[in-house]
């Protein structure tokens, strides 16, 4: 059922190559779309078969690669994986639906977005080292294109600095799996075997500092940072939906899966600095947002901070910081992308992101009154206010790690009070006072500038009332990645730490926290 996830892309692939003379960048679209809408509707279908409360891989596939090497195609799905599948399908179909309709060179760019889907896919799937890595390498050479092609005036350097700096992520994380295979003596790069190997403690952190090298710039985290709001700039819409809303939890997913699970007391013996790491890049992410006058920097910086509280839950390594990671990860996610497309929406209509140009834009007769309606929901979704998924999430990161790291998670906390400056800032600039000559007589907003916006802030109110919709996917896996060891290791928390006194209750006083 797993393979089927990445072969329907596939096919869509062969369809627009495939087909003769030059082709309607309609048709392209359409084409792209069908397929990954039916890629969406087999995950939601894997989803409605998967088992919330096993805590488990399920839907399993195995089968030997090159066996002499250690490689196997080993597929494999749980809830640390299952709730990005699904995000992944969602902001895929929505940033191709998105795309304008009289795109030049469509057949290699739709190929490319699906190209993307399929190395994603494989990666929040892969239960091998080298099938992870061979699928997370898959995803940089489309993005690469995406951006140095279809970009905007400095696309070719933002594009090539993208590059530079993946390619140094992805040999620091080559480098850690190679290391773990070599010294464990398993033999093999199947995750399973791997995460018992048992290695010393310092073995451990001389393979989890590349790993984390790796990931950090992935993600990414100061001072790793500086591809990333190049990269958003020059990227069109449909692109920068993507890249913050489902490539960069590439990162924060490798740290759970393979830091956590493959280097448990190093990890838990780098906790207090990994979470002092999280607490500099949330205050640097949100102290640069403010300095920004583009809308894209403002949003692309806010990303960078906010993607430091999902390290900062990492860190504690308790059941509900955990939890919490995931959350942050798909709120961040529908979030992001939608600022990301409303802010690609103002562009097109008003030829200008600056905020010093744009006013007025919450016009009702000649302005932009519904997209502006929409970015103030999105950036209160973004501070954190109660009643969306925003607070849900980052309330569950702050309540799951102020146990351990009380000074960390206050400066993460004033990292997510900045986010109000500096959105409010950009929106007072933007939306309020009178229109000025650049922003009068605006073409008008067409429903497909609409419905995506609404699509994703309607999910971004369900998943803020009804949370355990969310949480309930990951809850026994997380449950069973702190408990599969045994007793703490290393001053790593007990299951349950930090909870209150209900530590006896498994993981149910996590569900009770996220109904109160």
């Amino acid at each position: 059922m797993l393979s089927a996830l990445l072969l329907i892309p596939l096919v869509g692939i062969a369809a627009i190559g495939f087909l003769p003379g030059t082709i309607d960048p309609k048709i392209c679209r359409r084409i792209s779309l069908v397929a990954i809408l039916a890629t969406l509707i087999w995950t939601i279908w894997i989803g409605i078969g998967f088992d919330p409360t096993a805590p488990g891989m399920q839907f399993s596939e195995f089968v030997p690669w090159v066996p002499w090497m250690g490689f196997n195609y080993h597929l494999g799905v749980d809830g640390l994986s299952m709730p990005l599948l699904v995000l992944n399908g969602v902001l895929t179909a929505i940033s191709i639906a998105s795309t304008p309709g009289d795109l030049h060179r469509p057949r290699f760019y739709y190929t490319l977005m699906l190209l993307i889907n399929i190395g994603v896919t494989g990666a929040f799937v892969a239960q091998d080292l080298f099938l992870f890595f061979g699928f997370y390498e898959l995803e940089i050479v489309p993005l690469y294109f995406l951006i140095a092609i279809w970009g905007g005036k400095r696309r070719g350097y933002a594009a090539t600095k993208f590059l530079i700096y993946t390619a140094i992520s992805g040999f620091c994380i080559l480098a850690s799996f190679l290391g773990v295979v070599w010294l464990s003596g398993t033999g093999s790069f199947d995750y399973a075997p791997l995460r018992s190997a048992g290695l010393p403690l310092g073995t451990q952190i001389l393979l989890l500092v590349p790993l984390l090298v790796g990931f950090g710039i992935k993600i990414p985290f100061f001072p790793f940072h500086t591809w990333l709001p190049d990269a958003h700039v020059e990227a069109s819409t449909p692109v920068s939906m993507l890249l913050a809303g489902v490539l960069l939890k590439l990162g924060t997913y490798g740290l759970l899966r393979f830091g956590v699970g493959l280097f448990l007391d190093a990890w838990a013996y780098l906790a207090p600095w990994l979470a002092v790491w999280a607490a500099v890049s949330a205050l640097y992410g949100a102290s640069c947002a403010i300095a920004q006058t583009d809308m894209k920097k403002v949003v692309a910086y806010s990303s960078i901070a906010h993607m430091a509280f999902i390290l900062l839950a990492a860190a504690a390594t308790t059941q509900l910081s955990l939890l919490a990671a995931v959350c942050q990860m798909i709120a961040h996610g529908l979030i992001s992308a939608l600022l990301f497309f409303l802010v690609g929406v103002v562009y097109k209509k008003t030829g200008t992101r600056d905020v010093n140009v744009l006013r007025g834009l919450l016009n009702f007769s000649r302005g932009l009154p519904l997209i502006g309606s929409l970015i103030i929901l999105g950036v209160m979704a973004s501070a954190g206010l109660p009643g969306m998924v925003g607070f849900i999430a980052e309330f569950l990161v702050f309540r799951g790690s102020f146990s351990l790291f009380p000074v960390q998670t206050l400066l993460c906390m004033v990292g997510t009070g900045l986010t109000a400056v500096y959105f409010l800032l950009m929106v007072n600039k933007v939306f309020f006072g009178r229109l000025s000559e650049v922003t009068i007589d605006l073409p008008q907003v067409q429903w497909s500038d609409r419905i995506p916006a609404l699509i994703l802030s309607v999910v971004i109110f369900i998943l803020g009332i009804q949370p355990n919709w969310l949480v309930f996917w990951s809850e026994p896996r997380i449950v069973s990645l702190v408990t599969e060891f045994g007793q703490p290791q290393a001053g790593l928390l007990t299951p349950g730490n930090g909870m209150g006194d209900d530590r006896d209750l498994g993981f149910q006083p996590i569900k009770s926290e996220v109904t109160q």
